[in-house]
C-alpha cells in the first residue's frame, strides 16, 4: 500500500496505516488475513500539504493485489531457498524443487484477493469492529453452545450459503487442535502500525495531520471506567465483569479507580454494605 499511494499515478502521498492479523475463519480453520484501517489521503512528499483520495476510491485493487501477490511469492521462494521452510504431512511432496516450482507457477496465475471498501458507519465502528477480533482468539464464549460426550457444539456463519448461522460438532480433540492454530508464538505482535502511523514518528505526523486538516488536537480522554468495563467485555466472553463470575448474582461496584500514573481518579462514594 505504501508503494502504490507513493506513485504519482495513484495518490502520490506518504500513507499511515494499522493492519491486525487474523487466522481464523468461522470454522476455526487456518485461514490467515490481514485487516487493514488506511486514512482516506496521505502527506505529500514535501508534507507541506494532505492529499485526499478520490471520493469513494482509494487505491487500484488489482494493482495491490498483483503487487501482493508477487511480494509474497517472492518471499517464499526466498525462505525456501534459506532453508526456513519445512514440508510436513501432505505438504511433504513440496520437499520437491519441482513440485514447489509447479506450485508457484500455479500461485503466479490466481487473482488474489485484496478488498477495499469505505468505513462502514465510521471510524468508531470500524475500531470497535477490529477490537472484538484483536484481544480474543479465534472463538467467543457466546458462540459456544454445549460440550458432551466428548464433543464440543458451536455457531458458526457460513458466508457462502449468505450468511446462514450453522452449527458445528467436533471431537474435543479436533476443536482443541482448531484453536490451538491460532494462538501465536511468543513474542509474535497482532497489530502492527506503519507509515506515519509507526510508533516512531506517530504523535509528530499526527499533529501535522491535523495541522494541515484543521483540525484541533484532541484532548486526553478519560473513559469512564465503571460504565465502559462491563459492556465492552461482553462482546468478547457474552459476560459482564460487572457481574460475580461464580454466583451470577452479585454485581461489582467501582469505588475508586487507580488510573497509569498511580493517583486516584475521582473517588466514589462509600458504599454501606449493610
Amino acid at each position: 500500500m505504501r508503494c502504490i499511494a507513493g506513485d504519482a499515478k495513484h495518490l502520490g502521498a506518504r500513507i499511515g496505516f494499522l493492519a491486525v492479523l487474523h487466522t481464523w475463519g468461522q470454522n476455526l480453520q487456518h485461514h490467515p488475513h490481514l485487516h487493514c484501517v488506511v486514512p482516506g489521503g496521505g502527506l505529500s512528499m514535501d508534507s507541506r500539504r494532505w492529499i485526499r483520495c478520490r471520493p469513494k476510491f482509494f487505491l487500484p485493487v488489482r494493482v495491490l493485489s498483483r503487487l501482493f501477490r508477487g511480494v509474497f511469492l517472492r518471499c517464499l521462494q526466498e525462505a525456501r531457498a534459506a532453508g526456513k521452510l519445512h514440508f510436513h504431512g501432505s505438504l511433504q511432496k513440496l520437499d520437491d524443487a519441482d513440485a514447489f516450482a509447479s506450485l508457484m507457477k500455479t500461485c503466479r496465475r490466481i487473482e488474489w484477493v485484496v478488498y477495499a471498501k469505505p468505513p462502514f458507519g465510521g471510524p468508531d465502528q470500524v475500531l470497535g469492529y477490529l477490537g472484538r477480533y484483536s484481544h480474543r482468539v479465534a472463538i467467543s464464549n457466546d458462540r459456544l453452545i454445549r460440550l458432551e460426550d466428548g464433543k464440543v457444539t458451536f455457531r458458526w456463519k457460513d458466508y457462502q450459503a449468505g450468511n446462514k448461522q450453522k452449527r458445528m460438532t467436533l471431537d474435543a480433540e479436533e476443536f482443541i487442535r482448531r484453536f490451538l492454530l491460532h494462538v501465536l508464538p511468543a513474542g509474535f505482535v497482532r497489530i502492527r502500525h506503519y507509515g506515519w502511523l509507526a510508533n516512531a514518528q506517530r504523535r509528530q505526523k499526527l499533529a501535522l495531520c491535523r495541522e494541515l486538516l484543521g483540525v484541533q488536537q484532541p484532548e486526553r480522554e478519560q473513559q469512564p471506567f465503571a460504565e465502559n468495563l462491563g459492556e465492552a467485555n461482553k462482546g468478547l466472553t457474552a459476560a459482564s465483569f460487572m457481574i460475580c463470575p461464580a454466583c451470577g448474582q452479585g454485581h461489582m461496584v467501582v469505588i475508586d479507580v487507580i488510573d497509569p500514573t498511580g493517583s486516584l481518579r475521582e473517588p466514589m462514594p462509600a458504599i454501606d454494605s449493610s
